[in-house]
């Protein structure tokens, strides 16, 4: 199935910080959402909001492409998939455009004065996804990884990436993961699994359970997100 050229993609939703900004999050968001969306959920979700004093907050939206799992038509998603399931072999062609096209909003924050370790790429659903094979495949200086609700597919490209990166020394981004135990889209099992091959690949994970969670964002989650963000971008660093 074609894919959309690179050039048709992303708009951004943005949050700037109150002061000057020394780091950058981006939140890629869930099939079929925009960053607006996603921006709009999370501060319904967290009192008072998700933003920083000192980071930027970059919110960018997937372009409409055709989506296998829902018989072709167009949606907002950061890749195609042959189905919604851990066993099945992954888009892979979708993923790297995906993950060349969502390289350029990094780069942009680079230009605009963020060093590549003082950002985090992260997302919700299939946005953390993407972004794992991004802070792994192809942007792994990055400070770090989050993902909610996400899972990789057990043949994933993600894995060899890691253990090579991880057998040769090189350095990995720590990953944050939470997961909601009544998940019905994506399976609580799909997450923990997901979880234990990184981390037996050789990558520093934690993994939170939410307790009667569904595929949706809590306050306690983002909470804790918001907690480990400023651990790893602290101000004045």
């Amino acid at each position: 199935m074609a894919v959309p050229p690179s050039s048709k993609l992303l708009q951004k939703c943005v949050v700037s910080p109150t002061g000057k900004q020394s780091a950058s999050v981006i939140f890629l968001h869930g099939s079929g959402d925009t960053g607006h969306g996603v921006r709009a959920w999370i501060k319904d979700v967290l009192v008072p909001d998700m933003v920083f004093p000192h980071i930027r907050v970059v919110y960018p939206t997937a372009p409409a492409r055709p989506y296998t799992p829902m018989r072709g038509a167009l949606s907002n998603v950061w890749f195609d998939r042959y189905k919604i399931s851990q066993d099945c072999p992954e888009n892979l062609e979708s993923i790297d455009i995906m993950a060349a096209s969502i390289g350029k909003v990094i780069e942009e924050e680079i230009r605009a004065g963020v060093p590549k370790n003082r950002i985090i790429i992260g997302g919700f659903s299939m946005g953390g996804a993407m972004a794992l094979h991004l802070a792994c495949r192809y942007q792994p200086d990055v400070a770090g990884v989050f993902a909610l609700s996400s899972f990789l597919n057990k043949d994933s490209a993600v894995y060899p990436a890691v253990e090579k990166r991880a057998a040769a020394g090189s350095p990995l981004p720590e990953l944050f993961q939470c997961h909601g135990t009544r998940d019905e889209l994506v399976s609580h099992m799909w997450g923990e699994g997901t979880v234990a091959l990184l981390k037996k690949a050789g990558m520093t994970a934690s993994f939170h359970s939410f307790s009667g969670l569904q595929h949706q964002l809590s306050r306690p989650e983002m909470e804790l997100l918001h907690s480990w963000i400023l651990t790893k971008l602290p101000p004045n660093s």
